[in-house]
Formats: C-alpha cells, structure tokens, sequence
C-alpha cells in the first residue's frame, strides 16, 4: 500500500505508508561522449522534496526510498511500468498451474549483484521472506501473505505455491525487490541488480546513484544521476530556475507555474497520478463509527473548492480511492456531494445538532497544513470544532498507521489499485464492512479479470456509500524540467521515478 506520498512515507510505500540535475554537461564537465546530441557522461540532477527515512523498502524507507531506488537500483521479478503495465523483468518467463495455485519463475541468466554475486533462485526466496518477515513494513506484506511455500528445485528456477488463488500475485510482485540474501546493513547500504549503484549518501542534502558497468540490461543513458533534497517547494523551484536540478518529478507550488510555462527553457508536463488525499477517519472511534456522522462530514466539505485553492486548474475530484487509471474506476463524485444543509440534517439525525469536536491528526509537510485550516473552516459551518495537531511523518507512522491512536487525520495514498485496503478491517481506518471483505476476497480469488474488475466497482460504491473516508482530490503529476533533458517519466505511479533514460543534452 505505501500510503501517502510518505508517509508519504512509511506507510504509503508502506502501505500506507525528487530530483536535481546540473548544468548540461558531463561529471567534470566533459562532453566529448555524445550520442545523438545527449551526454553519455552527463551527471542528471534530480530536486526532490521526500528523502528516504533509509534505504530498506522494508524498514520504512518511505516515498523518497521508492523514488530514487525502486528500478534505479533495485528490480523485481516484474516491473510496472509508467502506464501502469505489468512487464517480465528479473523473470524470463513463468508458468501457472491450472488450479491457480503454482507459480514456477525461470531467471534471466547472467544477472549480477552490484556486489558482483550472481542472481539465483535463492536471493528471489529470500527476497519474498524479506517482506513477509514479522518486521516487515513492506507494502505489499498483506497482499503476499498468501503465498505458502518458496522452493528453489535450481539455481535458475522458483516455485511458490500459494495458499489460495490471487489473481493480482504476479502485479504484487513488481512491489518485491531482489536484493542479494547476503548483502549487510542494507539500511545505509544496497546489493541489486539494477542500472545504478550506490554512489554517496548525504543525509539532509543529497544521494547520487552511478551507472553500474556490469548492468545485465540496456546501460543507463547517464553516468550518474543525484537525487537533491529540499524542504520546501520555493527553495526547490529556486534550485530548478538556477540550474542546480535539471527536473522537478513532482511539483508541489502550482502558483510557481507560470515562471516555468513563460520560459523557453523549461518544460511543464502534466501527467497521471494515483494519489488521493484523505480525510482519513478512524471508523472504530466516535463520533466516526456512525456513518451519518462520516457522511456529514464528508458532504460539509467543498471538495472543488479545496483543489482550485491548493491546485488551480490542475488535480481532479474522484469520490472514491479509485483514480481514472485503474480497471475498476467509476465517477462517484456524486455521492455525499457538497452540500452543507444535509450535512446539518445528518448530524442532527446522528445526535449532534449542536455538533462536536475532533482532533485532526495533520502531516507537518505541504500541503497538508494548509488542508487542515480548509477543513477547519468549512466544518465549523456546521458545528465542528477542529484542533490541528501538526506531526512529523515518523510520529505519523507509529500513531497513526501502528498504533491507530487517532480520530481522523491527513494522508496521501499513493499507490494505484489500493482500494482493496477497505478489505481489511484491521488497516489503520477501522473500516469494517463483512460484505466488503468479502467481495474483496472474492475479487482476489476470481478467475478473469472481468470478474474482478466487477466485484471491486461493487466496492467502489459502497466504501463510498458508506464514507469509509473522505477522498478529497486526485493529485496532479506535475513534472517539470529544463528542455536539455528529456526520457523523464512522466506520470505518478506509485512515486517510482526511472531515471536510467533520461537524456541530458
């Protein structure tokens, strides 16, 4: 699940729970490696606003870890791609018993670890007991927990036989890295089998990734690629109109814009994310175990409002967890639509005519801050009182997302196809919904994706009937660079940012 962009964190690839380029040019300013009119040494800089909290994607590394890690340096057995596609990676080929249950994997040959180890069977079993490891905070702990056994018959081959049919296993597995079963202090340190290597990592400022010469596929079209991290949107602006980074992989200050779209030198590419920011409510904690009170809620915030004051003209309402992007999306920005006399007819109807106040639980970063004082506002119209509580993305995770020590709170869900997470009634929301668990586990468990994509727009709706949360606005992906770059990708998937094809002229 990673959840938020960071927890947008933890959480958000956790379940839950960047980027600076130079001047054109290559390390050392050379340019006498050219190809096409692009740099082959060039150093790309990447301006980034989400730092790993380390670099184990198991650990809570957090948003930042996926962006400048997943398929840079670490790949899986499959990779999703920018439109959200399912391709072979680290698998040549794999094969599918016909009771659903057996999956049997066959490697690419000539794989090497960074540490030089060949890849075999035993680093992908080792690999997968990583993430279903007790302390695991991998984001695809619970999706994978179906898989009951791991054999490795050679070095070339992996057999999993699961408990149960899964028809999203294979997707689940582009979440798996496959990292070197002998590597140490992984996090501070990395052994995959990607395009990059580990180059520096500067904790607050900056971490650079190094073209890997012994890389099994296509060489990165880099030498090098840094990953600078900023506090602030302004500062990180600044660092893209001064040429200290060459891109921006997702821009947070749509008032900033225009700067960028006025000039030759920039270029503002407005792509597709699958983060939803919610009023997440705990729906074991009252007042929110009442679903008139959630709804009341949810109807006594302008949704439109909210995105044309943080966003302008960019991001989109949806009503739901399911952006346009996935199988099963339906428009439900209908349902508790605002309206502020309903919502005052629904609190009077649940006992609260005089209305009541909660804690909102609010990440410290932007926007959140600045959605917390909307929400605020619009809430008090109809008798809520709110009281902010602004903490870190640390203290979000541990008390909000382990602990669920919360009423309601603010986060960001990145992933795509995460509605399945109102499955499960232990998540950290509290939703609980017998005949939502079960269409969940039925969709899981089809045997078409037809059948699936049916019996999850029936939960869809009713998540949204019963205002499980309150899904305020799709994200925009907003990616902007200097027009000496190009091969940046371009949409928002799961905060992966592949950065072994970009060009630097």
């Amino acid at each position: 699940m990673r959840i938020h962009k960071t927890a947008r964190y933890a959480v958000a690839a956790s379940a839950v729970l960047g980027i600076t380029l130079t001047a054109c040019g290559g390390s050392g300013g050379s340019s006498a490696s050219s190809s096409g009119g692009w740099n082959k040494d060039a150093t790309v800089n990447i301006g980034s606003l989400y730092e790993p909290q380390n670099l184990d994607n198991t650990a809570g590394g957090g948003q930042g870890v996926t962006e400048a890690l997943n398929g840079n340096v670490y790949e899986g057995l499959f990779k999703l791609t920018d439109d959200g596609k399912v391709e072979n990676l680290l698998a040549r080929s794999y094969t599918k018993s016909a009771d659903g249950l057996t999956y049997t994997f066959t490697l690419r040959d000539g794989v090497k670890f960074h540490s030089g180890r060949e890849l075999t069977s035993a680093d992908v079993k080792y690999s997968l007991r990583k993430v279903l490891a007790d302390d695991s905070q991998s984001a695809r702990k619970s999706n994978l927990e179906v898989v009951k056994d791991i054999a490795t018959p050679d070095a070339h081959t992996v057999k999993v036989t699961l408990s149960q049919k899964s028809i999203s296993f294979v997707y689940n597995l582009s979440y798996v890295w496959i990292i070197d079963s002998q590597a140490k202090n992984l996090k501070t340190t990395e052994d995959g089998t990607g395009p990059y290597e580990l180059g520096k990592w500067t904790r607050g400022s900056a971490l650079s990734l190094k073209r890997f010469a012994g890389y099994w596929g296509t060489p990165a079209t880099n030498a090098q690629v840094v990953f600078h991290y900023f506090k602030d949107a302004t500062a990180l602006n600044n660092a893209l109109l001064t040429n200290a980074v060459d891109v921006v992989t997702s821009e947070q200050s749509p008032d900033a814009l225009d700067q960028f779209k006025s000039n030759q030198n920039y270029k503002v590419n407005d792509g597709n994310s699958t983060t939803k920011l919610l009023l997440a409510f705990n729906d074991k904690a009252k007042p929110f175990t009442d679903v008139k009170v959630r709804k009341a809620v949810s109807e006594a915030i302008d949704d439109k409002k909210l995105l044309e004051s943080i966003w302008g003209g960019y991001g989109k309402l949806i009503g739901s967890m399911v952006p346009p992007t996935d199988p099963w999306y339906e428009d439900l920005t209908g349902v508790n639509a605002y309206n502020v006399a309903d919502a005052k007819k629904l609190l009077a109807a649940a006992g609260y005519a005089k209305g009541f106040s909660f804690t909102l639980d609010t990440p410290n970063y932007d926007p959140h801050p600045t959605v917390a004082t909307f929400v605020k506002s619009q809430l008090a119209k109809v008798g809520i009182t709110v009281k902010i509580n602004t903490i870190t993305p640390d203290e979000w995770y541990t008390k909000v997302y382990k602990n669920h020590d919360f009423t309601a709170t603010l986060q960001e869900h990145v992933n795509d196809r995460d509605l399945t997470w109102y499955g499960n009634p232990d998540f950290y929301w509290g939703y609980d919904n017998k005949q939502v668990t079960a269409w969940v586990k039925e969709a899981e468990e089809a045997s078409t994706t037809g059948e699936q994509t049916a019996l999850l727009k029936k939960v869809n709706e009713q998540t949204a009937k019963d205002a499980a949360s309150d899904w305020l606005y799709l994200y925009p992906q907003i990616v902007v660079a200097s027009t000496k770059v190009s091969g940046y990708p371009l949409n928002g998937l799961n905060s992966q940012f592949y950065a072994y094809a970009i060009k630097k002229g």
